[in-house]
Order: C-alpha cells, then structure tokens, then sequence
C-alpha cells in the first residue's frame, strides 16, 4: 500500500495530468515516486516525458516501469518505443521482440512494421543520403519553432517563445481544462512556455515581429498556408469557445480549429473567418496548405471515420464554399499523418509515424503514377531522424525549403532546418585478380560487384588481371572474383 504522502503526490499528479499540465504532473510524481515506488508513477512519467519530447527522461522511467514486479506488456512496448527514439535501435528490437513474447494478438503488419523500422533506421544511419542539414540559427530559439513558410520575401514561422519561464522539449496546439480552472494566458501547462503564435523574420533583419494577424484568442495560433496570390492565409487557432461540451467529472478538451483571413487593399488582414468543418469539442483540424491554383485545400484532422489518429484530407473549393472532406485513403495509416504539402508537379509530401520510419514522424514523399497506384518512399536520414519530422515548406521547384525537427542537436526543442544537397562525387574502385597462391596475375576472370540494392556489375580482367568499377558513395558492395578450375574469392567493400 501506498504512503499517505506517496497518494496525495499521485493525485495531485493524475489531477495535473488529466488538465495536460505536464510539467507540474512531473514533478509530482518524481515526488510521490521519491516517497514510494509505484508503476503508476513511473507509467505517468513515462508518459509525460515523452509528450514533452524528452527522450532521455522518458526512456529513464519506461525501463524503470518495464522491469518493476507489477509491470505490463504495454511498459515493455513503450521503453522499445524511447529505445528507438534515442537511436538504440538494436536494444529497441530486443525489447520489441520481448514485447510480442508477452503480449498475444499483436497485428502481424505492426510487428514486422517496428522491426522494419529499426533495420532501416541503423542501415539509412550507416549510408546517409547526401544532404547537409543546416540548423536556421536566426530563426530558432531556446523554445519551439517550427513550420517556416516564404511570404512575400519574409519568413513567417510558428514559436513559443516568449515569457516561458521553464525550458521544456514539447509544444501541442490545443488546450484542456476542467471548466472551473480557466487556462493561463500567459504559460501553455503542457510545455511551461508562452502560446504559440505567428513571427515574421524579414529579409535583412535581425529582428523579429508578430505576424499583423487579427485574432480572437488569447491562445495558440499555428502553422500558415498563403495563396499563390498572398492574399488569403490558412492557419491554425486556438480559442474558448462560447459553448463548451462539458461531461460529468471530466475535464473539457479544445481542439485546434482552421481559419482564413483575407488582406484588404490597404494591406490589413481581416477577422479570422472558420472553416466550415471545424468542431471545436469533438476533432481537431490543423496542418493547411492550400493549393497553387486554390482549388484545394490539404488539411489533417482525427474526426471520425479515418484510419487512426490523425488523418490526411482535402476539401475542393468552388465560389468559395468547401465540399465535404475528402480522406485521402492512400496515404494515411492506423498512426498519425501530419503536413500535407504538394508540388506543382504532383508530389505529395507529408509526415507520418504509421511506416517504416525512424522513430517519431518520418518525413515521406509520394508520388502517384495513375489515379489509383501511389509509390510512397521515406525520405532516410539525415533529412529524418530518430525524433519528429514534419512542418515543411517547397519552392517553386518542388524543392524543400524548410522543415521542422526536435532532433537533440537543435538550439532548443522543435528546431527549424533547411537542407543543401551535396555535390555528387565519383568513387573509381581499381584493383587486380590475383592467384591467392602464386600470386600471378589472373586473365580473363569475371569480377562481380553487387550492390546491397540488389544491382550487379560484371567485368573480366585484362591480361594483366586489372579490373574497374565507378562506385557510388556511401554504399556498400560485394565483390567476387570467379574463374573456371579456381575457388571463389569474396569480399564486402564500404565506400
């Protein structure tokens, strides 16, 4: 049984947690935990951090939770989860494999889904695509910043910053309260930093400004998609609303709900005007962008009948007035989906944590080849990481300008990134077959290099026994020298 002091603690923590107030839910159950342990406890904290995006705690407390005597399958599966998420990939798979052995009825797709992942992760990690990651200095802070667009040669962007006072590692656009604590409008309870809101960092300034957005809420306001023209911009608001959906003895949950705005011609943005399928007690809506020609706008949202969490949508827009949504079934998954962005050319890039990926949300692009096939590719590192990647931005090229990231090497918790494709550079591999006795050159014998992809190059030697191959970097190879009445020489090359 539990000490006096050890229950209050707890409830006091279940109290700050059911409200989403997270950094106050931590610290007391590290108390209640430091007066009594408890799998409750170390469960909440488990989960508390890992919302805030603090991996090393929540990895900390998930392997607390999973080996203590009153333990579930479930802390097994979520100390593998902060496993891969801190880049352990191969403890991640022992403890995924542990998992299955105590928990029956798992989805044969999701086990091989975990597995998958963590293979590809360690193999995308050991051969990189050729990309620099460049972390935008002048745009990041100590807080959270993320889903940077172009604007009128501006970059406008989403941030916490402000009159925070405790640095945390997480920012979620929605609010809960239990209908007699009124939210803070200073501190967002889940992270301990200020509301999100809307900043504009124009060229060949070091200073930023709010965005000149007219809001109704004292709360978040999220992530942008303008109109070709620039005219009308998509974005995501948090606000009370008037009438609240209230359930006995439980607390209200605010979802996040789309807006638009249209600049006047005098340059002023007007009152933000609700999209027409917001529900503010029911789902949330966020995630826009709308389309070059403005006859669609992309959004991601929970409300019923998708295929998870949070799914991809689409609203046709005709005179003004929006067609039902549209899911877009090929894309989205029993996970979450998050920032839908498309090219002028077609390609489909978006967020998800429901494939192979590496941890978190993968950043992924698809590409249709009629109406009805898709071919959906991940990214690979080091464009994606171990942690969340989402909230990007494309040039008129189809190009990924910016992207978002809560990757540990950033200044502060969601980072914003641009990337820089490396020059390519050409890998000669020369070499000689020789009698592994006699050490005489061999003519004429059939040297073969496979690459891990599955593609074969063949040559004979010359008749000095010289051979060539053009190799691409970071790749690996097996090369195998055969000749008639000789055995077979193997070996593995890494460039």
């Amino acid at each position: 049984a539990l000490s006096l002091k050890a229950q209050n603690s707890l409830k006091q923590g279940d109290k700050q947690f059911e409200l989403f107030n997270y950094i106050k839910a931590i610290d007391l159950y590290e108390q209640a935990y430091k007066k009594q342990k408890s799998l409750h406890a170390a469960e909440r904290l488990t989960t508390a951090y890992t919302l805030t995006k603090n991996y090393a705690q929540a990895e900390s407390w998930a392997a607390i939770a999973a080996d203590l005597p009153d333990s579930k399958p479930a802390n097994v599966l979520a100390y593998a989860k902060a496993l891969q998420q801190n880049s352990k990939y191969t403890e991640a798979k022992k403890n995924f494999v542990r998992y299955f052995g105590l928990q029956t009825g798992i989805d044969a797709n999701q086990k091989q889904l975990w597995i998958a992942s963590c293979d590809s992760a360690m193999r995308w990690m050991k051969y990189p695509e050729r990309l620099d990651i460049i972390n935008e200095k002048a745009l990041n802070s100590e807080q959270s910043d993320w889903a940077a667009v172009n604007y009128n040669g501006a970059v406008v962007f989403t941030s916490d910053r402000g009159t925070g006072k405790i640095k945390t590692e997480s920012t979620k656009p929605f609010l809960k309260f239990d209908g007699t604590v009124w939210p803070s409008k200073n501190l967002y309870g889940w992270t301990g930093n200020s509301y999100l809101k809307l900043y504009v960092k124009e060229a060949g300034k070091d200073s930023l400004s709010l965005f000149p957005l007219t809001s109704v809420s004292d709360y978040h306001v999220g992530a942008t998609s303008f109109a070709a023209d620039g005219n009308t911009v998509y974005f995501t608001l948090t606000r009370i609303p008037k009438k609240i959906k209230r359930l006995k003895n439980k607390p209200s949950t605010i979802n996040v709900e789309l807006y638009s705005s249209k600049k006047d011609s005098a340059g002023n943005w007007a009152s933000p005007k609700a999209f027409a399928f917001n529900n503010v007690n029911e789902y949330s809506v966020s995630d826009p962008f709308i389309t070059t020609d403005g006859a669609r706008l992309y959004f991601t949202s929970n409300m019923p009948g998708g295929a998870g969490g949070s799914d991809i949508y689409y609203c046709e827009i005709s005179n003004g007035t929006f067609s039902n949504p549209v899911n877009v079934k090929e894309l989205n998954t029993p996970g979450n989906e998050r920032s839908p962005v498309i090219a002028q050319n077609g390609d489909f890039y978006f967020s998800t944590d429901g494939r192979v990926g590496m941890g978190g949300l993968d950043i992924f692009l698809a590409k249709w080849k009629d109406n009805q096939n898709v071919e959906i590719q991940n990214l690979k590192y080091p464009l994606n990481s171990p942690q969340d990647d989402f909230g990007f931005s494309l040039d008129t090229n189809g190009n990924i300008v910016f992207f978002s990231s809560d990757r540990t090497d950033g200044l502060g918790q969601d980072d914003i990134y641009s990337l820089k494709t490396l020059a390519n550079v050409s890998v000669k591999l020369i070499g000689k077959v020789l009698n592994a006795t006699t050490k005489v050159p061999v003519a004429n014998a059939l040297v073969m290099l496979s690459k891990e992809d599955g593609g074969v190059l063949k040559v004979e030697t010359d008749a000095t026994g010289a051979y060539s191959f053009n190799l691409s970097p970071s790749s690996k190879y097996t090369l195998a020298g055969i000749k008639a009445g000789m055995l077979t020489d193997v070996q593995e090359i890494n460039v």
